[in-house]
């Protein structure tokens, strides 16, 4: 994306949601503030209850936020009449994880559902449904009934359906979350190839971050009904700074710090070429034999990206010479000292 081509589609200000509980009041978003980009594919990641899908249903006022202010394209929705916030709702569409399929229609049946809604002339939804489904890679598929179709395959007239009003917003609330890694990694692609065809901007709310590694450009993560971090998946991914996102990044890191005590090294991986041996280099020349405890990392462009948790000798001169050998390459790493009770 250009620098200059950057603008705001979507920024929430100081929001907060409040329900009534028996007993009282539930916050479920405190103090929400967010930028969203046109044309960029925007992670909202967090664990279940964190507020993430009720921050997506107040992007397009499904929920109205208690405090703060919303504003999608330039307007403020807070200040809509019921039906200019109607029609500001048409430039926002929404994918779910259960497809919400109408079972009693077909799949170009059910993608020209919400053209009737809008009052468009039949020949021409069928027409628009057809292409949509071309779009999305099932046109083969136009005149199956959604109990005949795969999960992957329901979710793609779900995408194809989302599609039908031209929206400039695509809100996926965990999208693919009910599909198979190799199925979610085919939609996570359509949505790819949609945003960059169509120019769509797209808003992910997951609580995998493999999901948001695959798709998205910036992430924001919630925890506790709060923006705990926000930046680009690279740099979240490689320095997360927030307790949630070390924890979403690397799942396992935690239980291993709960197994183990002594003194271990995070080495992070943040662009060194895949073709260096590291850890076999740092063996030999510091004499020093170290244990992998848990390892995220992927290769992208040839590039390593991730970290390696290590455990370290307890010989402090070894550790010295394996510092030595890091700060020689500049590489990044931090230590830290775990004990139990």
């Amino acid at each position: 994306m250009e620098e200059q081509s950057i603008r705001p589609i979507i920024e929430i200000k100081n929001l907060n949601k409040t329900f009534q509980i028996r007993g009282g009041e539930f916050t479920a978003l405190r103090d929400v503030n967010l930028t969203i980009n046109e044309g960029e594919i925007f992670g909202i990641i967090g664990l279940s209850g964190a507020g993430k899908s009720t921050l997506v249903r107040c992007i397009n006022f499904l929920e109205k936020p208690t405090e703060g202010t919303v504003t999608v394209d330039g307007k403020t929705l807070n200040e809509l009449s019921p039906k200019d916030l109607l029609l500001a709702r048409r430039n926002m569409s929404m994918i779910f994880q259960n497809f919400n399929l109408l079972a009693q229609r077909t799949a170009l049946s059910n993608v020209c559902f919400p053209l009737e809604i809008a009052g468009v002339k039949h020949a021409d939804a069928v027409k628009r449904a057809a292409e949509l489904l071309d779009i999305v890679d099932l046109g083969s598929k136009a005149k199956s009934y959604p109990a005949q179709l795969s999960g992957g395959q329901k979710q793609r007239v779900a995408i194809a359906r989302a599609l039908a009003s031209n929206p400039k917003i695509l809100l996926c609330d965990e999208a693919t979350s009910a599909l198979d890694p190799t199925t979610t990694a085919s939609i996570l692609e359509l949505l790819k190839s949609i945003n960059r065809k169509l120019g769509v901007t797209i808003i992910v709310i997951t609580h995998e971050m493999r999901v948001i590694e695959q798709i998205c450009d910036r992430v924001a993560v919630i925890d506790h009904s709060c923006i705990q971090e926000i930046g680009r998946v690279q740099d979240v991914f490689i320095h997360p700074q927030s307790d949630i996102a070390k924890k979403l990044v690397l799942p396992a890191a935690g239980e291993v710090h709960q197994t183990m005590s002594g003194k271990c090294l995070r080495l992070i991986f943040d662009g060194m070429s895949s073709e260096e041996p590291v850890l076999s280099n740092l063996t030999l020349e510091c004499r020093a034999a170290v244990n992998i405890l848990y390892a995220h990392t992927k290769i992208i462009d040839g590039k390593v990206m991730g970290q390696m948790l290590l455990q370290l000798p307890d010989d402090k001169s070894a550790c010295a010479r394996i510092r030595a050998f890091l700060d020689e390459r500049h590489m990044s790493y931090s230590e830290e000292d775990v004990q139990h009770d």
